[in-house]
């Protein structure tokens, strides 16, 4: 079911993070970024609200690489917060073009496209900062590739004196190459939303609210920076200062999303000893997997216990689990003493915390014994019940079959009988004493053929496949030895197994009223009571019925257990029998 993670209960990761000279280091190269563009801000004449330029730079710069620092010591195994650290730095790079030195300026014009190339980079990455689609590869690939175009526009002029590296004063070429930059990257932007979107598509929405508003902010800032380009390139100047900074604002958003999911994960770590104090008290299935679920702040999450005598995983109430790939899950096995005892199943974007995962896998496997004692027990309940369904199925299936039997053999034969019988009457009609023979044997074929239709009748009854509930128990009321109120009646059709036991129940007791309770009257009711048939017959007889008192009630009594329903008898003496069973329908 998804990617299966094994997960080694640890320190974490055997990859060694950045050691803290290096954070504090690159802390305090981006803080003096950060002071250096509002130092360039200020002081360039031409940079448009020098104030909130400067703040906006700073916020593509900073986020980046505070969040990068962050992710790549709590999560080294993952490339993404190097990527972040770098996108930040290169960000950093564009804004140097606010310089007066035309080396430095020279440097941010050259550096302009590269942080979009750096966030497609990022975001396709995410969340294990490696690039598992093909073309995913191919569209960062082109997008590093696209920055070359800027060294070239350098050397065809752009810039005019202040251009270091220029080779020829061709304007017009530098326009030209300008233009195909911005078509291409917005194209491999936009492309990049596609990803995303049929990469949602394909996984489903992910869990955990943090990834859902991360993973929602990559596509929009993608797709808002490439429309600044299209903006740029049509000179769309109206609108082109709002887009700007509608976008930077986005797309510095997306690092603070995600600390927030860093935080969150913390937050979890920190709950594993709540964790550890609910199994303390030894909890039963459904209660381990809730508190799992709530450790992992993933509602989703879910326990299938491995039963070796079922070859199979079951889930806290004992149904089978079929363990395959689906998007967006995933499968963390829980192992005790080399064994695999359970299997996690959770949101897929959990993988990228091992140091959560791994400490729950540890402390469910150290108290899984009873919940898996206890599914075990479901599960052969679940068991015993299929059986018994199947049984009175495969009773059901020859209980027809004899009916049929019935009908096609004997009762076609005995009717074939009285119709000679009646022939040889007519051929005798002067022989008195042999025609009152001949009409006695009739009238005992005819009384035998109504015995054997009324046995057929019981032992399968085909009004109600071939009919319904309804017309088979109105035929029953009708032919009852004391009158009956038929209340509730439906004409609407339920599944086979229902009706038949609806039918059963209802002839059983009546049978009973008939035979045993002396009773003047009988009520017969259905209802249905949400996904339930109710079925109640009453009696005013002089009581005394019982579930174990005979066979009949008891044999109704497991049919609609084996249905998932229950029956249940009231019989005072001297005050009436009730009979309710309530059987699921749906």
């Amino acid at each position: 079911m998804g990617i299966t993670v094994p997960i080694s209960v640890g320190s974490g990761s055997s990859i060694e993070g950045p050691s803290w000279p290096m954070l504090f280091s690159l802390a305090a190269a981006g803080a003096l970024a950060a002071g250096l563009l509002i130092v360039l801000a200020g002081s360039n004449e031409e940079v448009h609200q020098p104030g909130l330029s400067a703040f906006l730079a700073c916020w593509l710069t900073v986020p980046y690489v505070s969040a990068g620092l962050i992710a790549w010591r709590r999560r080294p195994e993952s490339r993404l917060g190097v990527l972040m650290v770098v996108t930040g730095f290169a960000t950093f790079l564009t804004f140097l073009n606010w310089s007066s030195n035309d080396l430095v300026y020279t440097v941010g014009v050259a550096a302009q496209f590269l942080p979009p190339a750096l966030l497609l980079h990022v975001f396709l990455s995410f969340p294990g900062g490696r690039l598992v689609q093909p073309i995913a590869r191919v569209l960062v690939i082109a997008a590093y590739s696209s920055v070359a175009l800027s060294l070239a526009r350098l050397t065809m002029g752009q810039g005019g004196t202040r251009t270091v590296i220029a080779l020829a004063d061709r304007p017009e070429v530098a326009s030209d190459l300008r233009a195909a930059q911005l078509i291409l990257v917005s194209f491999l932007l936009v492309a990049g939303v596609v990803l995303l979107v049929l990469r949602r598509g394909r996984q489903g929405r992910p869990l955990r609210a943090a990834m859902v508003y991360l993973v929602d902010s990559f596509s929009v800032a993608l797709l808002m920076l490439a429309a600044l380009y299209l903006i740029q390139l049509f000179g769309w100047t109206g609108i082109a200062e709002g887009t700007r900074w509608i976008t930077f604002a986005l797309i510095g958003l997306a690092p603070i999303v995600f600390l927030a999911g860093l935080l969150e994960a913390k937050l979890g770590r920190a709950s594993v000893a709540e964790l550890l104090v609910d199994l303390g008290i030894n909890p039963g299935p459904a209660e381990l997997q809730e508190s799992v679920a709530r450790t992992l702040r993933d509602s989703s999450a879910k326990l299938a216990y491995w039963l070796p005598e079922f070859g199979s995983y079951a889930d806290v109430d004992g149904q089978q689990v079929d363990v395959e790939e689906v998007p967006g899950r995933a499968a963390t096995p829980i192992v005790r003493d080399g064994v695999p005892v359970a299997v996690l199943l959770h949101d897929a974007a959990l993988t990228d915390e091992p140091r959560l995962l791994g400490p729950v896998a540890a402390a469910t496997a150290m108290t899984i014994q009873n919940a898996q004692l206890q599914v075990e027990l479901k599960a052969r309940l679940e068991e015993l019940r299929g059986s018994r369904i199947r049984i009175f199925e495969a009773e059901q299936l020859e209980r027809r079959r004899l009916e049929r039997d019935l009908h096609d053999g004997a009762q076609q034969r005995l009717i074939a009988l009285s119709i000679r019988l009646g022939e040889l009457r007519d051929q005798l009609e002067g022989d008195t004493l042999l025609v009152a023979r001949i009409d006695a044997a009739r009238q005992e074929v005819t009384a035998s053929l109504a015995e054997l239709r009324d046995l057929a009748h019981g032992i399968h009854p085909a009004s109600v496949t071939d009919h319904g509930l309804a017309v088979a128990l109105e035929s029953v009321t009708t032919r009852a030895t004391v009158p009956v109120d038929l209340i509730g009646i439906t004409q609407d059709r339920l599944p086979q197994a229902v009706e038949l036991a609806a039918f059963f129940i209802v002839c059983e007791a009546l049978s009973n009223t008939s035979k045993h309770a002396r009773a003047t009257s009988a009520v017969v009711q259905l209802d249905r009571e949400s996904t339930n048939l109710i079925v109640e017959v009453r009696d005013d007889g002089i009581g005394g019925a019982s579930l174990d008192a005979g066979t009949g009630l008891r044999g109704l009594a497991d049919r609609v257990e084996a249905l998932g329903g229950r029956l249940r008898v009231w019989s005072p003496v001297g005050q009436g029998t009730r009979i309710r069973a309530e059987i699921p329908c749906a």
